[in-house]
């Protein structure tokens, strides 16, 4: 009687895994799907990328009808950057009527090549983007199927300086802000008279010259303090794919040499030449008076 009981207990276990099984295999809707994707794909900011995307199906051929998908993002906040149709017997797919030129198809849909290309990629096309594809079946239905991981586009850029600017007075003192954009991020240094490395401060990124662009991610800046008149100072930006440097020079006379002792201050240097152009009148006019009583 206990050798029943748990040979039946046995069956009915191994009855409620076979039903887990057919379960999970139902509801995964692959039923002989395969696409096959790129994990991630780089790209340089201002040259086309392609997003490779291969699938394929038992109940799908070359002359079925299909339409293809491509979106940027996942659940709500996802955007549809790329939609056509594929019609039975039409040379091509076509695409819907609002859609943007930079996006088009690489491949070919009815050799199961869903593969998007992006004309002149940018630093706001960095993302997760999903290949969908929806065939037509016999019997007149539709099966779809979606790539749930995805590709992840990481678009690069050299360094672009998008704003050097002076700020401050003399009562304050003067400094600059430097503004860059890039990816990776830009490294900022400074470069003073001489060449010498100064020494910068973080600063915000938004600023009166900088024009609406790329999220946040990709700028940065920073802050040179205490400048001094008569000298040129230079940013300096860097990163893997590049470098980029742009220069101010503040007018005014140039300041004393460091660690001068007793080195005269503008003031001082003002003074002392409206003094010898005082002198030099005061000869002039002596010399002048001369001559003209040596004529007479």
């Amino acid at each position: 009687m206990d050798g029943r009981l748990h040979l039946g207990s046995l069956l009915l276990l191994l009855l409620l895994l076979l039903l887990l099984l057919v379960t999970e295999a139902l509801g995964s809707g692959d039923d002989g799907w395969d696409m096959k994707v790129q994990p991630e794909v780089r790209g340089v900011d201002g040259y086309p990328v392609v997003l490779p995307c291969t699938f394929s199906h038992p109940q799908h051929s070359q002359h079925a009808s299909l339409q293809v998908q491509w979106r940027l993002g996942h659940g709500g906040g996802a955007a549809v950057v790329y939609r056509a149709t594929c019609r039975a017997g039409a040379p091509a797919c076509q695409p819907g009527p609002l859609q943007d030129q930079r996006y088009r198809l690489e491949g070919n849909p009815r050799e199961h090549d869903l593969s998007l290309r992006i004309s002149g990629a940018a630093l706001q096309d960095s993302g997760r983007y999903y290949c969908r594809v929806e065939v037509a079946v016999q019997g007149g239905g539709h099966v779809s199927f979606e790539d749930k991981m995805g590709t992840r586009l990481r678009v690069e850029a050299p360094p672009r300086i998008l704003d050097l600017s002076l700020e401050g007075g003399p009562g304050s003192g003067f400094g600059a802000v430097c503004r860059v954009q890039g990816s990776p991020l830009p490294d900022i240094q400074w470069l003073g008279p001489e060449d010498q490395l100064e020494a910068g401060l973080p600063a915000p990124l938004g600023g009166p010259g900088v024009a609406p662009g790329p999220p946040p991610r990709y700028h940065t800046a920073s802050r040179l303090r205490d400048l001094e008149p008569g000298r040129r100072y230079t940013c300096s930006a860097s990163n893997p794919l590049g470098r980029a440097q742009a220069s101010l020079y503040l007018l005014g006379p140039p300041g004393p040499p460091r660690g001068v002792p007793g080195a005269p201050t503008p003031l001082l240097l003002l003074l002392a030449l409206a003094l010898g152009a005082k002198v030099l009148l005061l000869l002039g006019a002596a010399v002048w008076g001369v001559q003209v009583y040596r004529r007479r």
